[in-house]
C-alpha cells in the first residue's frame, strides 16, 4: 500500500523489452535505503516488485497486463519518474490509500496557473471518471491529489507549486499521458452492491404476483 506522497524523482536507466513484457532499470537514491529484493516500489503510481539491486539502481519486471493498462509502455532511457516505497506500519499517512493498481490512462487537456495554484484538466474514459468525485482523491502518476471538478469525460485538479516541483508533473505538457488510480472505496462499494442488485432484478416475486396466487 502507498500514500501517493512521492519520495523522489528517479531516472529510467534502461528498458529491456520482451515479446509481451519489459524489465526496467531505474536509477534512484532515497527509495533504495533499506530496500531489498521483493520489496514494492510505486513507479509513476504502479506497484512494481524489486527484482534486482545494483549500485544506485534497482530493476523491476513489468507484465503484459501492466503495459497494456498504463503509460509505462512509453518509458525510455533518460525519462524521469515518480518513486514511492510501500508505506511502513509506523509511517505518516499524508495522502490517501493508493494500491498501485492503475485504473486507466488519462491525457492532459490543459495546464494553467491561477495565482499560487496550478490547474490540470485531464481527459479520462467514463469507466474511470465514474469513480472520481469532487473533493475526493485521485492518484495521477502516483501523486495523491484532491479532485476540484469532474465531468463524464474529464476532471480537474488544483495543486500547489511545491507538489508540481517535487514530482514529474512539472515535466508534463498538454497531450501527455498519465496513469490514473481512483479511490478504491467506491469500487469496492459498487462490487458489494452488485449481487443484491442482480438478485433483485432477477426476482419475479412481486406484491401483485403473490395476490394473484392467493397469498
Amino acid at each position: 500500500m502507498f500514500t501517493g506522497i512521492v519520495e523522489e524523482i528517479g531516472t529510467v536507466e534502461q528498458v529491456r523489452h520482451g515479446q509481451h513484457s519489459a524489465v526496467l532499470s531505474i536509477r534512484a537514491d532515497k527509495v533504495l535505503e533499506g530496500t531489498r529484493i521483493g520489496d514494492s516500489i510505486a513507479v509513476n503510481g504502479i506497484c512494481l516488485t524489486v527484482t534486482g539491486l545494483a549500485d544506485g539502481c534497482f530493476s523491476a519486471d513489468v507484465m503484459h497486463e501492466t503495459l497494456n493498462r498504463s503509460a509505462l509502455a512509453r518509458l525510455k532511457s533518460g525519462v524521469h519518474i515518480n518513486l514511492e516505497r510501500a508505506m511502513p506500519a509506523n509511517g505518516r499517512f499524508g495522502g490517501h490509500i493508493v494500491a498501485g493498481h492503475v485504473d486507466g490512462v488519462g491525457r492532459i487537456l490543459d495546464i494553467r496557473r491561477d495565482d499560487t495554484a496550478v490547474w490540470y484538466t485531464i481527459a479520462a474514459e467514463p469507466n474511470v471518471t465514474r469513480y472520481i468525485v469532487e473533493k475526493g482523491s485521485v492518484a495521477i502518476d502516483g501523486v495523491s491529489l484532491t479532485v476540484a471538478n469532474v465531468w463524464t469525460d474529464r476532471f480537474a485538479v488544483s495543486i500547489i507549486p511545491h507538489t508540481q516541483e517535487q514530482t514529474v508533473l512539472k515535466e508534463r505538457t498538454k497531450g501527455s499521458l498519465v496513469n490514473l488510480e481512483t479511490d478504491m472505496i467506491g469500487k469496492y462499494v459498487e462490487k458489494l452492491l452488485q449481487p443484491a442488485a442482480l438478485q433483485k432484478q432477477a426476482s419475479r416475486i412481486t406484491k401483485e404476483f403473490l395476490a394473484e396466487n392467493g397469498f
